[in-house]
């Protein structure tokens, strides 16, 4: 990721952590905020201006890029996460590394123009249909940190392991693609991907069906060894709980717990259905929780004990997992207000805790620790989301987090700004020119 030389930005409010603050000048160099000022009522010579409500970038700590593909047609008629499971492999079968460059491509700069500047990518389509591999066997892996670069993003990409469609049975037809055999396999092949400046390595486990059990530790020794982000899909479905019990006698976060899976490096994604058990040992070990809350009401999963889980310690981030719709704003508002439903009470999480979760919480997760503030020394990532659109004008400026979290959306971004350079400039992607259509050729191209 190329960085412009020193740049001053004027940001019209500045949402600082804790409270909004009118006029703050940040100042930004090889990528990285070098000063932040307060009281500056007028923009200086030469300086940006960001006009509305300046957040840190925002991260999307759990996305399957291709899910896109899916949007509106997993929406007709009705079925369950396994007939949607279905259509997915449909869509995952026809992906190659171009197909899956100009998707993603569309996809990072949907998510650039909603305010997104990291992506936390769960990648598992590793080689071809069959389960060839690609003369690079990281071909899939390096399409989608190129095509971060091409829509102006930092990605984490969350190489997974995928090895059986069921604990310790083969993949099935579909799933031959996703695996490497075996964990030392996997880890040999993922040992190869290099970080680079808009680029970040960590591990995923897709499930506990997908990894068996004498495997799980490979995993988490490779992610130990290089202090990396290991990402965990858990107990997303209550089936996945009761084949684990079938299996092993035991919950799949008990399982996770038993084969030093769990720890602050870990995050499982949806955490859903629990026991009082499981929530005790994801928080106590420092265990972060991804919710996905518009893609678990869109798959009918269910709505995670992300209070009680926060309250045993661990820490809270936020993904669009499918795609259902790309928007953290609606991500964040959806957790608080999924619980106000559950329990029927209102004021679980302030506007700022929720705004956090977005930003500097879902960094840490993907291994960005020095993104998700406005404060000197950290990565020059800012979101301005609008305050005089139909949806933000009339409240003061002051309650612009609440407005931001309870009644903006991604159309509300109005820039968005990555390493101090600006990918989304009055709206406009300044990279990819036409995103819908983008969007809608790479999805045209997977129909076949």
């Amino acid at each position: 990721m190329t960085h412009p030389h020193t740049r001053t930005y004027w940001l019209e409010h500045a949402w600082l952590d804790t409270h909004v603050e009118p006029g703050v000048a940040v100042e930004a160099a090889d990528g990285r905020i070098t000063a932040v000022r307060t009281d500056v009522p007028a923009p200086p010579p030469g300086a940006e201006i960001l006009r509305g409500l300046t957040l840190p970038g925002l991260a999307n700590a759990h996305s399957h890029a291709f899910h896109r593909a899916l949007r509106g047609t997993v929406q007709v008629g009705s079925g369950t996460f396994w007939t949607w499971r279905e259509v997915m492999y449909s869509v995952a079968d026809k992906l190659t590394p171009e197909t899956y460059h100009a998707l993603a491509r569309a996809v990072y700069a949907e998510m650039a123009l909603a305010g997104v500047t990291s992506v936390g990518e769960f990648h598992y389509v590793h080689h071809a249909p069959g389960g060839a591999r690609y003369a690079d066997p990281n071909a899939m892996g390096e399409a989608l940190i190129a095509a971060a670069a091409d829509a102006g993003i930092r990605i984490t990409l969350l190489d997974t392991a995928y090895l059986s469609s069921g604990f310790g049975q083969p993949p099935t037809a579909h799933q031959l693609r996703f695996s490497d055999g075996t964990a030392e396999a996997w880890a040999e092949r993922c040992s190869v991907l290099k970080e680079r400046d808009h680029a970040r390595i960590g591990a995923a486990i897709h499930s506990v069906r997908a990894v068996p059990a004498d495997q799980l530790e490979t995993v988490a020794r490779w992610a130990e060894e290089r202090r990396a982000p290991l990402h965990v899909h858990l107990s997303e479905q209550t089936a996945e709980n009761d084949a684990c019990r079938e299996a092993h006698g035991c919950t799949p976060t008990q399982l996770l717990a038993l084969h030093g899976v769990l720890g602050p490096r870990t995050t499982g994604v949806h955490n859903t259905h629990l026991t009082a058990e499981d929530v005790s040992l994801i928080g106590g070990s420092g265990t972060g929780t991804c919710m996905c809350p518009t893609t678990e009401r869109d798959l009918a999963d269910g709505i995670g004990p992300a209070v009680a889980l926060q309250n045993e310690g661990s820490p809270l981030c936020l993904g669009s997992d499918s795609h259902a719709v790309i928007d953290l704003l609606e991500e964040a508002r959806a957790m608080e207000l999924d619980e106000r439903l559950r329990t029927r009470t209102r004021g679980h999480w302030t506007a700022a805790a929720l705004l956090r979760a977005a930003s500097a919480d879902g960094h840490a997760a993907l291994g960005w620790q020095e993104a998700g503030a406005i404060e000197a020394g950290g990565l020059a990532d800012l979101t301005t989301v609008a305050l005089d659109s139909v949806r933000t004008a009339g409240p003061l400026p002051r309650l612009g987090a609440e407005t931001a979290v309870f009644a903006a959306s991604a159309a509300d971004v109005r820039h968005t700004v990555v390493g101090g350079r600006h990918v989304v400039r009055d709206g406009a992607h300044t990279l990819v020119p036409d995103v819908p259509q983008a969007l809608a050729q790479a999805v045209d191209a997977l129909r076949g």
